[in-house]
């Protein structure tokens, strides 16, 4: 499978698997009391740490003014905490509340719960393949962030 019309039938394919998957996790979330925009601030907050809030957007591809509304819905649900900037006094510094990390290890949980049973019915070597295929895709949003 080295052929341009091999690896663009890959990519379509890994593309749409891809969607699905997610389709399914995002399934997990029945009783979710935020959107999935808040939930990936959040989770960004809890995997990168502090930050200002221009920085979140920037990691979260999205406008800043975006980004503005998103961290102010957050810390009306108390799931993050703002306190001014050690160096700069016109800018924040956004963390997760400790409400906020509960809220993203519940959510982790969930979807893993469900992930783990659907990898329970595989063979050996198919578990195995999977192992190296997360490897390979963090290597692809590695190298184009």
């Amino acid at each position: 499978m080295t052929t341009p019309s091999d690896v663009r039938a890959l990519a379509g394919d890994l593309s749409l698997a891809v969607v699905r998957l997610t389709r399914h996790l995002r399934g997990r979330r029945a009783d979710a009391q935020i959107s999935l925009t808040q939930l990936s601030a959040l989770a960004t907050l809890a995997r990168d740490g502090a930050m200002t809030p221009g920085t979140l957007a920037s990691k979260e591809r999205v406008q800043p003014p975006s980004m503005t509304r998103v961290i102010a819905s957050l810390t009306d649900l108390d799931l993050v905490q703002r306190r001014p900037h050690p160096t700069d006094g016109r800018q924040i510094i956004v963390s997760l509340s400790p409400a906020g990390r509960a809220l993203i290890t519940d959510e982790a949980n969930a979807r893993e719960v469900w992930m783990t049973g659907q990898l329970a019915g595989l063979r050996p070597d198919q578990i195995e393949v999977l192992g190296e295929a997360v490897g390979i895709m963090n290597q692809i949003v590695a190298e184009s962030e």
